[in-house]
Parts: C-alpha cells; structure tokens; sequence
C-alpha cells in the first residue's frame, strides 16, 4: 500500500477526469502486458493437455515418486537453512555491538552475487577425491585409498542443500534485517524491562513482529531452488527441474515436460496461496517509537569475538572461498597462455573467448533489462492512475512469472514460437512459395521474451515503490497545466524516478547474466552467454577453463549487492545520543 494512501481522497490521486479517458488506452495496455505475461503459463497449461504419447503413466510408475521427494527435501532443507541462517545474523548484526559489526553487516550480502551453480562448480574443484582437500589428508595421513576414509560426497543431496544454502540466505537476511530496523524501539524496550536479553528479545518480540517479512525471504529462497538447474544437474540430484529437461530433451515428449512443469508450477502457485493465507486475517503494525534509535546489546570481548566468528562464516564460505577460487583458476588460465581448450562441442574456453561471450551476455541482459524497465514504468504508472482492483489483478498477473521457474516458462515460449513460425513459413511457401525461417524460436527476440516475463516483477515493483514515494500534488499540477497523463510521466515522474529506474534495470540486468536454464532452452544456434559456456565446460569435467568466464558473472553480481548495502545502511541512521544496552 501506498504511503499516500491515508490522505483525504480529494489528494489520493488523479481527478476523475483523467479516468474516463483511460479504458482504450493505460487499462488496455496494462491487460496487455498482463496477458503478454502470463501468455507462456497458460501455452503450458495448454501443451500438457494435449494427445501424446502415454508417457504420464510412464513417469508415475518409475521417476515422478523420486523427483516430488528429492524436490521436497531440497526445498525445505535450503528453506530451514536460509531461515536460520538469515535471520541470526541480521538480528545480530542489527542488535549488537562487537567488532566488525559495520563490516559484517554489508559483507553478509556478498553470497547473493556468487550463483548457486558456481558455488557448487568451484567446491566440487576443490572437494573432491581428485581436489587439492582429500589430496593433502591421503599425504597427511598415509592413506591411499577412499575406502581408508570418510569423506561427505560433495555431489549429493546434502551438498546441493548446503551450497544452495550458503548462497541463497541473503535474501532472508535482506528483508529479516530491513523488518528489524523497521521495529519500534518501544516495544524491545518492554522486553528489556523484563529481563529479555538479546537473544530473549528475538524469540519472544522481534521474531513474531518480522514474520511475515521473513517468510517472504525464506520463499524467494525457495523459489531460487526450484528454478536451479545448474546445481542439481552438476549434483546428479534428481529434481523436476531435470526431469523436465529430460523428458522433453531426452525423451522428446513436450506434452510429458509440459506435464511435469505443470505440476511443478501448481507446487509453486500453492506455496504463495498458503503463504497469503497465513497472514490474511493478521495484522502487523509496529507501535510508536521507530523514529528511536534502536539500542544495542553491547557484547564482553570474548562473545563479541565469537558473535563476529560467527557472522564471518557465511561470508567466507558463500563468496570468499568461491571467488578465490575463480580468481585463483582464472590467473592459471592466463599464466598458460590463455587457457585455450575446447568442451564437447568444439567452443574454445580460457580467456581468448572471454570477449564474445562477455559481448553475448551484455547484449541479451541490456536488451532484456531495457524492455523491462520500459514495460515495468507504463505498468506501475498505469496502476497509478488508473488502479481500480481489476487493474491491480492485472498487475499480480504480470508480476507472477518472477514465481516460475526458468525451465516453465522456456516450455511456454519455444513450443508456441515454432508452432507460429511453422504455420507462417507453411502459409508463406504455399501462397507465395517463399520460405520466412525461424522469426520467433531460436532467436534472441525469444530469450528477451522469457527474460521479460521472469523478471518484470522486479522492475515493476522497484519503480511501483518509486511512484510511491512521488507525492499525488505532482499528478494535480500537471493536470492544472493541461498536461495528460502520458506527458506527466514524461516531463515531470520521468526525471524523479532516475533512481529507482536505475535500479530496476540494474536487478534486471543482473539476473540476466546468470540466468541458465531459459538461456540453454531458448539460445539460438552457436550462441553462447557466460552462463551457458560455464555449464557446458562444467558438464564435461572442465571446469578450468570456464574460470574466466564465472568470475566475470560473478563481478557484475556485485553491482546490486553493493546498492542493496548502502540502502540498507541508511535505512535507520543512529543518532549520536544511541546508548548501547549492556548485554548482562
């Protein structure tokens, strides 16, 4: 909700004027975009209700049990992970005093620019049998075969949870952190005249108000591990995102993939019900006193130094040893000349590719982030002007693709794109007898489509929070001037919203570059991205010359993370009079 939106309703938004002259323009285009959107859901609805081979069944009787198991346990064990994970250390970054708090609280975001799949690439080098670790315990210890020792296999279940989790906790720890320093300083305030310590105070007072803050978290997190293939393929873990993959490519049965991808997405669509449903008939407000500076439980030395190793242990595990790892993989590559080798299909890896690959990647997430930025800016203006529930229904409908995994909405593209271009081209060669070839299917107008309708909710939802921010008195002045509602964006929103634009196309942008399982489904012919190229030198055991590449993905992930540590940090700025509580 709008923060205007306690203001008396002569100042809540545009006159009525401006509404009777939108239903064949704003509110039309913003069913459009809406069913532009959703358009890819529904053509799988529609392809897995289709006659094909009885492959269902098939799947039922022999795979499909193990892929709804091994989905399960991973979802939850990353969900737990994340959820802990997340929510200690923002609670204790935010709430006490020990040293290297300012440092931790920024750096705990660093794992949010390492993908779950370059995390599993570089621990899989590093862990093992053949990987320098088991190598120096056999020279340790004398032993020389896997059967003298126990080692935990890294390309596992348990691995795959644990990688996920170490990457993936961020998003819990963004919003649980931003809940806690939204929370009334009043209210912890009655904890410590209870006698609540710090850790009292989160159990029993901070926790409940954050919840459904860090519920949200804990689903993106879960939403990030459905949408993983990369992981689960390296890992050989059986999931629906590969058993799609599979069925349509292995098998080459669409309607079976489809099948599957509509069970895997009704999986999805019940998770965000239930979660709506959970916090429908509550309420969360915070009490007076967020204006406070929060206090601090100020820590003695020896637990300060302990909450600090603490803290430290994500960063180091989710970014640290990772990109040292990339960094260290891609100065061999140049040491050696380049690093040139070939993977399975004859690409060259190292660094002498680096160039086209980097130029690839750049080109589809610009292309991508700059139609989404566009797209995202008509929607969420349209809504405000125009927001009426069926308009606001549209935009939930729009922003729902950021919900579905990649390889979903990849089905619903190219099946319905090689339907149309095979009906043109047949059209075409009959009547005129000449031959279109593929316009849709294969090309980069394709994998724009899919990057659009994936990750439109972030656009809109950044640049709908900007527009929130722009008082209602702007709309009015303009309309006074005689300005329309198009103009008004133009000349008046257009230069306030420099920020949040800048920002959404930043998220875009960035997701773009490691997005891998639309880009695999949807690339054309002969056309890599950092992302791809990485996988397939991972999938064929040469992971080294794919270094280069990973740590470039790596290093434009920084770029948001950087935005979201500065935003965060002045989300509630102390004031000098703050006196730290003293941690008994």
């Amino acid at each position: 909700m709008s923060s205007f939106s306690l203001l008396p309703s002569t100042l809540s938004g545009p006159s009525p004027s401006w509404v009777r002259i939108l239903p064949n323009g704003w509110r039309m285009g913003i069913w459009c975009v809406a069913v532009l959107a959703a358009a890819p859901l529904i053509a799988v609805v529609w392809i897995a209700l289709q006659p094909g081979d009885d492959v269902w069944q098939h799947l039922v009787s022999t795979v499909l049990p193990r892929y709804a198991y091994t989905t399960a346990l991973l979802a939850l064990g990353v969900g737990l992970g994340t959820l802990v994970l997340g929510t200690s250390t923002a609670w204790l970054v935010t709430m006490c005093r020990f040293p290297g708090r300012r440092l931790l609280s920024w750096a705990l975001l660093l794992p949010l620019a390492m993908p779950a799949y370059l995390a599993a690439y570089a621990y899989t080098e590093l862990l093992e049998y053949a990987g320098p670790v088991q190598m120096a315990l056999r020279a340790a210890f004398g032993w020389s075969h896997p059967r003298d020792y126990w080692f935990p296999e890294v390309r596992s279940l348990g691995g795959a949870v644990v990688f996920m989790t170490l990457v993936l906790y961020p998003y819990v720890y963004l919003l649980s952190r931003a809940a806690f320093l939204e929370q009334s300083t009043s209210v912890l305030e009655v904890g410590r005249s209870l006698g609540r310590g710090p850790w009292g105070a989160f159990f029993t007072v901070a926790l409940p108000m954050a919840r459904p803050t860090i519920v949200v978290g804990v689903l993106l997190a879960v939403m990030e591990t459905l949408n993983d293939f990369g992981t689960v393929d390296f890992f050989a873990v059986p999931t629906f995102t590969v058993g799609i993959f599979r069925v349509w490519f292995g098998m080459n049965n669409a309607p079976g993939a489809a099948q599957l991808a509509g069970l895997l997405l009704a999986v999805v669509l019940v998770l965000i019900g239930l979660e709506r449903l959970a916090r429908r008939s509550r309420r969360f407000a915070a009490a007076q006193g967020r204006g406070k500076p929060l206090p601090g439980y100020s820590l003695a030395r020896g637990r300060g130094l302990l909450v600090m190793s603490a803290c430290a242990v994500p960063v180091v595990l989710g970014f640290v040893v990772p990109a040292t790892l990339l960094g260290m993989g891609s100065l061999q590559a140049a040491l050696a000349g380049g690093g040139a080798g070939t993977d399975g299909s004859g690409n060259s890896g190292g660094w002498p590719g680096l160039a086209g690959l980097v130029f690839n990647s750049l080109s589809v997430s610009a292309l991508a982030a700059a139609v989404a930025v566009t797209v995202g800016l008509f929607l969420a203006y349209g809504l405000r002007v125009a927001g009426r529930p069926v308009e606001r229904l549209a935009s939930r409908v729009a922003s729902v693709g950021y919900a579905v995994p990649g390889t979903i909405l990849a089905i619903g593209v190219i099946v319905p794109a090689a339907w149309l271009d095979n009906a043109l081209d047949g059209w075409l060669r009959y009547h005129f007898g000449v031959s279109s070839g593929l316009l849709l299917s294969g090309t980069l107008a394709a994998v724009t489509f899919a990057y659009v309708a994936r990750f439109l909710a972030l656009s809109f939802g950044t640049l709908e929070a900007g527009l929130g921010k722009i008082t209602p008195s702007m709309d009015h002045a303009a309309r006074s001037l005689g300005a329309s509602p198009g103009a008004t964006l133009w000349r008046v929103h257009a230069p306030l919203l420099r920020g949040s634009v800048l920002t959404a196309a930043l998220l875009v942008f960035v997701d773009g570059m490691k997005e891998l399982p639309m880009t695999l489904i949807l690339r054309p012919f002969n056309f890599d991205t950092l992302a791809t190229h990485v996988y397939e030198y991972a999938s064929y055991e040469q992971f080294a010359q794919a270094t280069p590449a990973a740590l470039a993905i790596v290093l434009v992930g920084l770029l948001p993370v950087i935005g979201l540590s500065r935003t965060i940090a002045g989300a509630r700025k102390p004031r000098p009079e703050e006196t730290p509580w003293v941690s008994p």
